[in-house]
């Protein structure tokens, strides 16, 4: 729902003030039975009200809800008494005339009225809201820009998390303990704001209700001791973010990067992504150090402790996903063996993506029913890969790699049968603005990359679905490189299906 749009003539906004109604077992009418009134219907019977509806004809929504006794219908044209111990009404006709008759009739009995689309006759506006169980934001633009009302209320939607619904209700229900053991003022808003730095939503998220009230009732004892606050437990949350593309991060890891104190990032998180975190967040490089060395795991595992320790919300954010050759697991062991609170969000991985925005689909009925991801950042001869499975057909590998390892894969692959013609693609920074996709053979996929100086970072697909980076790509540059026959290939259309296939 959002507000009235102010009229074009209107010289004023007016300050309006802000006011949640009550409106459990008043009467309330709306005028109208099409389309509009039915939405206004929808959003006034969760409060309670005791809606009225008046119109010579009703949608079959609305029609449906009379006969349920839910609403009650007045049938015919606006008539004064409809008025009649009202406290609040929607003018909701496509009659102009008809709307006018209702405001003024409102007006004269100074009974609040709400008339669609015509600013000037409202005394009261509809904003656009947000609701989380009990809590509600409510937007106005007091009529004169309704849409950027709504672009805040879409905003907001997805940086609050749903479990602040179950946190209100959970607060709710015991407010009146929380007042009676925290009298004081202060005291209380320290409660506060521990109960929101504590792992009671996280719970909620879940949906461990139990848990979390559990934890409320323990921290309110503790309160009542005047000890809140001073055992207040971090946490770590493992987020995915992504390849590059911000547009690709999960509204959960979104939320996370708002709520957090410290974000420990991989080198190859975009600085897209990190402008979306809190901006008082202090942020710690940990995928390389001065002179290009990366960070030892040991020391992301102390980071982690010690600031989780310390009580901070702690976001170890990983390019691509934590969970594919990211070394989630390990951190996750160790959080856990430490004691340590955490949660994971999965971030959309580099090779998904990297084909995605390539035009590469990883499988196809025509040509892969299978793909493999790999990491071939192993350079001695006994690596334990699969290279003997790699080198069948009908299949598609994506290599998590840097560029210097593209020798010993070609070399692997075609001393195991993979055929030298076997199409190709190298995706440097997929997803990004700067994204390039070089296209060839397995023969000749190190010199490929040579000529055209491909840098990490870049995900490598062997198979025959590479070749249809040539004809269905849709991001960037088009693709480069690439023997004649593989271009020719990829851009003739696929023969349509025989009629005994079809039948």
């Amino acid at each position: 729902m959002v507000d009235c749009p102010a009229d074009a003539g209107t010289a004023r906004i007016p300050t309006l003030f802000p006011a949640f109604l009550d409106l459990r077992g008043r009467p309330v009418l709306v005028v109208g039975g099409g389309a509009v009134a039915r939405r206004k219907i929808a959003a006034l019977l969760p409060t309670g009200a005791e809606v009225r509806v008046g119109a010579p004809a009703l949608d079959p929504e609305v029609a449906a809800l009379v006969e349920a006794g839910r609403i009650v219908h007045l049938d015919g044209r606006f008539e004064n008494h409809w008025l009649d111990d009202v406290w609040l009404v929607v003018a909701a006709t496509d009659d102009a005339d008809t709307n006018r008759a209702v405001a003024e009739a409102a007006h004269a009995r100074r009974i609040w009225a709400n008339v669609v689309d015509d600013a000037p006759l409202c005394s009261f506006q509809v904003p656009a809201r947000i609701e989380r169980g009990p809590l509600q934001i409510a937007i106005s633009s007091g009529g004169g820009a309704p849409m950027l009302a709504r672009h805040l209320r879409e905003r907001l939607e997805t940086e609050l998390d749903e479990s602040l619904g179950a946190l209100g209700t959970l607060l709710v229900r015991h407010r009146r303990r929380i007042r009676a053991q925290i009298p004081d003022t202060g005291a209380r808003r320290r409660f506060f704001d521990a109960v929101l730095r504590s792992d009671i939503q996280t719970l909620l998220r879940r949906g461990d209700v139990d848990a979390a009230e559990r934890t409320l009732l323990a921290m309110l004892g503790l309160a009542s001791h005047s000890a809140v606050g001073t055992a207040s437990a971090g946490r770590v949350a493992l987020v995915g973010a992504g390849p590059g593309d911000p547009g690709l991060l999960t509204l959960r890891g979104l939320r996370l990067l708002n709520e957090a104190d410290v974000i420990l990032h991989d080198r190859l998180v975009s600085a897209e992504v990190l402008d979306l975190a809190r901006r008082d967040a202090e942020r710690i490089e940990v995928g390389k150090e001065s002179g290009h060395h990366h960070v030892p795991q040991e020391r992301i595992h102390a980071l982690m402790l010690e600031h989780a320790r310390a009580g901070k919300r702690v976001v170890r954010l990983k390019g691509g996903d934590a969970f594919v050759f990211g070394r989630g697991g390990e951190e996750l062991e160790f959080l856990r063996a430490h004691g340590i609170g955490y949660e994971v969000v999965p971030g959309i991985t580099a090779a998904l993506a990297c084909a995605a925005y390539a035009g590469i689909p990883l499988t196809h009925r025509d040509h892969a029913q299978s793909v493999r991801f790999v990491t071939a950042h192993a350079k001695h001869e006994d690596d334990g890969l699969d290279w003997a499975g790699f080198a069948r057909e009908k299949q598609t590998l994506a290599f998590y790699m840097g560029v210097s390892g593209l020798e010993r894969v070609r070399t692997r692959l075609l001393a195991h049968g993979r055929a030298a013609s076997t199409p190709c693609a190298l995706v440097e920074n997929g997803s990004r603005p700067e994204q390039r996709v070089v296209v060839g053979t397995l023969d000749d996929l190190p010199a490929l990359a040579r000529r055209h100086d491909v840098r990490s970072p870049a995900l490598l697909f062997v198979g025959e679905v590479a070749a249809l980076a040539a004809r269905l790509h849709w991001y960037g540059a088009a693709p480069i490189g690439g023997s004649e026959d593989i271009a020719t290939a990829a851009t003739q259309e696929p023969p349509a299906p025989a009629l005994a296939e079809a039948a």
